[in-house]
């Protein structure tokens, strides 16, 4: 037992350290898929369809938990295997609903790969974590931490798709002609989408109240945080009327 949790233990700190590499090398560039693709001048790549890499690189983290609920010989209790099916829940709708209804551009081949292992890693920790370590009392569905987590995570999953549903009508099929997102979030904040999926993971980590899961929310702000900034600023370069006041993750202050 303490093997296993020595083994979450260093898997969630790198993915702590992880998170703040990846911060400091967003700081000037952003990551090259979407829109930011044409970013680096000069470099070419070996694109994969929108939806196949969605699919491609969504699929492990359902899997890979499902898998290891499937194949432990004592799987977790009621409450870890209820948590854990929410986790599941956000990936079952990004691998198989989000990825058929996508209509965003090709991504690079080296950004799908690069996803399929970080997916792969965080969908055995969170899996791992919620089989085999974390452990939850009687009466746990009735504690604060439990109902103001999952209530967080339903909030941020529904503004997360919601927001995708508006940047995914924003143009008709085939136009590739960038306009400004209205309503739900948008109306606040630039990265409505990514705001929605990092409230949905803190969420998640107030609710199971676990080293990986507070390390995968840190994780989820230092990666898609800096998204957001870069997305608020094109549109302030591309679109002479954007709303100035609109921000850029936060709304009313950042």
């Amino acid at each position: 037992m303490q093997c296993t949790r020595d083994l979450e233990l260093y898997m969630s700190s790198a993915l702590c350290l992880l998170g703040v590499m990846l911060l400091g090398q967003q700081k000037g560039n952003p990551a090259t898929y979407g829109k930011h693709v044409d970013a680096r001048k000069g470099q070419t790549y070996f694109m994969v369809p929108a939806k196949f890499g969605w699919f491609l690189q969504e699929l492990p983290s359902f899997l890979v938990p499902f898998l290891l609920v499937l194949y432990s010989p004592k799987p977790g209790s009621a409450g870890c295997l209820l948590l854990l099916l929410t986790f599941c829940g956000h990936y079952f709708h990004r691998t198989f609903i989000y990825s058929t209804f996508t209509r965003g551009r090709p991504a690079p081949l080296h950004i799908v790969v690069l996803a399929v292992i970080f997916c792969s890693y965080n969908g055995f920790l969170q899996g791992h974590c919620m089989v085999y370590n974390a452990v939850y009392p009687d009466g746990w569905y009735k504690e604060t931490r439990f109902l103001s987590g999952m209530l967080m995570f339903l909030i941020g999953m529904g503004i997360n798709i919601h927001s995708d549903h508006i940047l995914r009508n924003l143009r008709k099929p085939g136009e590739e002609t960038y306009k400004i997102p209205q309503g739900g979030m948008f109306n606040y904040v630039s990265g409505a989408n990514f705001f929605g999926e990092i409230v949905e993971w803190f969420g998640y980590a107030i609710a199971t109240w676990t080293f990986p899961a507070f390390a995968f929310a840190f994780f989820t702000l230092c990666s898609i945080g800096p998204r957001a900034y870069h997305t608020h600023r094109f549109y302030l370069q591309k679109f002479t009327h954007y709303p100035k006041s609109r921000k850029a993750l936060i709304p009313c202050i950042f």
